[in-house]
């Protein structure tokens, strides 16, 4: 996909993640890679003390403004990955009408057909297969698939779209791969990689379901609740290092997404968000 707003030439990652999935020796490695230990183990050196001293290095490489967030100096490389941002630079909009980003991320908005079937880089999936429970499934028929894939230098905390009351969350486990697109022209990533979902029951969107979507190197999806009361703009968790992916399922009907989305998404374009951003609004009452 391509992203709107912010170029992005091929880079050190992208290369070396075309190694991985292009030829048979890295898909071999890929093998060893993916193993859910391989990133607990990950994981745990990147908690470590020794671990703080590549925040600096890292944070001038990826341009991010360290005087733009809370917690600084980190105690290791996680602590940063999973700071804070100031309040003030992701306000929660007033209006209640209007639909929010859950996270800074780039932004991919589906149409669910009837038959429940959406593909995504080539790779064709049912909602069923993804939430691994059919019944669930059909609910959304009709509806939107909000695909928000986060960059290792995106602000990596997330926070519910609206008011409502959440049920608990569902756990997925699968094989770790990365959600950078090189890896979806050769796997089916948001069937395979570990993931959690809850449906948040609203007065104001219908039923929606809020899924997060692990990565390579993202051993952990921190969650903050089970079944509970919560807010529009409250945070629901954050991930540990790597890139990830929130997936959001809307019912028919209750959601009408602003211009650029759903005509970028048709162009394979995927669109810059920012936590707490209005994406969309109530739709015209007939």
């Amino acid at each position: 996909m391509k992203s709107v707003n912010q170029p992005r030439p091929e880079g050190a990652q992208e290369r070396i993640l075309s190694a991985l999935y292009d030829h048979a020796a890295g898909r071999m490695l890929l093998k060893v890679l993916t193993a859910p230990w391989v990133s607990k183990a990950g994981g745990w050196l990147l908690s470590t003390r020794a671990s703080r001293f590549v925040v600096g290095p890292f944070a001038r490489k990826s341009g991010i403004d360290l005087g733009e967030y809370l917690g600084a100096p980190y105690g290791s490389f996680n602590d940063f990955f999973s700071r804070r941002i100031r309040p003030e630079l992701r306000p929660i909009p007033e209006d209640p009408d209007v639909f929010i980003s859950p996270c800074d991320s780039r932004l991919t908005a589906l149409p669910i057909g009837s038959d429940s079937r959406f593909t995504l880089k080539g790779t064709e999936y049912t909602l069923s297969s993804l939430l691994r429970n059919e019944e669930l499934a059909e609910k959304f028929s009709g509806g939107w698939c909000l695909i928000f894939r986060l960059c290792v230098d995106d602000y990596h905390r997330y926070c519910y779209v609206a008011d409502g009351e959440k049920e608990e969350n569902t756990f997925i486990p699968g094989v770790l791969h990365t959600v950078n697109p090189i890896a979806c022209d050769h796997y089916p990533i948001y069937k395979e990689n570990a993931r959690e979902y809850s449906v948040l029951h609203t007065a104001d969107w219908g039923d929606i379901l809020m899924m997060e979507v692990g990565a390579l190197m993202v051993g952990k999806i921190v969650n903050h609740h089970g079944a509970a009361q919560v807010t529009r703009g409250q945070e629901k968790g954050f991930f540990q290092f790597g890139g990830s992916t929130v997936v959001l399922l809307v019912e028919k009907d209750r959601l009408a997404l602003d211009a650029p989305y759903p005509e970028n998404s048709s162009q394979g374009i995927e669109t810059r968000v920012r936590y707490g951003q209005p994406i969309g609004k109530k739709p015209p009452q007939e």
